[in-house]
């Protein structure tokens, strides 16, 4: 039986051949891959941040700028290849550190139990009707305890009736004060018998930050990331 010999100079060009080919497709998918992502946004949303505004680029920023987009995404919370409000913050880093810092102090330091911090977040993300921000936070909500009957409560806009009073007063404060602008006496008598003065002022301006992130994701069109579906029953 005769033996076929392939030269090593021809078994490199093949390699090398293969390889080419292998990066070129690799290529070809991730520019369709961009396409598609593109197709189904507007035309004036960047496919990167699926906002209105591309991402960052550190060249753009002063030393401050650079700093403060470093210290946030050292803690986690990616600002320029993601979307969501701080790839849209980035761009005023001033803005994007106090209001990382309201934020940071709200969520996590002040005393509000992580379930309710979720809730209240979940309050204004619905009065808003703000799909990007109420799809994250349902699925924080469950892994920080909220059942999905509470949720469902806001997100039905069901009665309160039979709920725990921390619940039910933070729905109800926040039903009244965007639906009706203001807040009845006994709505805050109740909000106050469960969370103390500090406490109340506390979730209310929790409630109001994350009014102020719905805003700014509704004005800049945050879409959510391709793979996302709403789970938020909105027109």
């Amino acid at each position: 039986m005769k033996t076929i010999r392939t030269p090593l100079l021809t078994i490199t060009a093949i390699c090398a051949a293969l390889l080419i080919a292998f990066a070129q497709q690799k290529a070809s998918n991730a520019e369709s891959s961009a396409q598609a992502a593109k197709a189904d946004l507007p035309p004036d949303i960047n496919p990167v941040t699926r906002n209105r505004v591309a991402p960052v680029k550190p060249e753009e920023l002063d030393d401050y700028g650079k700093k403060v987009t470093g210290v946030v995404a050292g803690e986690g919370r990616a600002i320029t290849n993601a979307g969501g409000p701080s790839s849209i913050r980035a761009h005023s880093p001033h803005v994007l550190e106090y209001m990382d810092m309201g934020n940071e102090y709200l969520r996590y330091k002040a005393g509000i139990e992580p379930r309710l911090v979720e809730l209240t977040i979940l309050v204004a993300a619905r009065a808003m009707d703000n799909q990007y921000e109420w799809t994250a936070h349902e699925k924080s909500g469950l892994k920080a305890g909220l059942t999905q009957d509470v949720i469902d409560i806001v997100k039905y806009r069901k009665p309160v009736t039979g709920l725990p009073e921390k619940e039910a007063s933070i729905i109800q404060i926040g039903r009244e004060a965007y639906g009706d602008h203001k807040v009845s006496s006994a709505t805050y008598a109740r909000g106050l018998k469960a969370f103390g003065e500090t406490g109340l002022v506390n979730v209310v301006s929790l409630m109001a930050h994350y009014s102020a992130t719905a805003v700014l994701l509704t004005v800049f069109d945050q879409h959510l990331a391709a793979n996302d579906k709403s789970t938020l029953p909105v027109p």
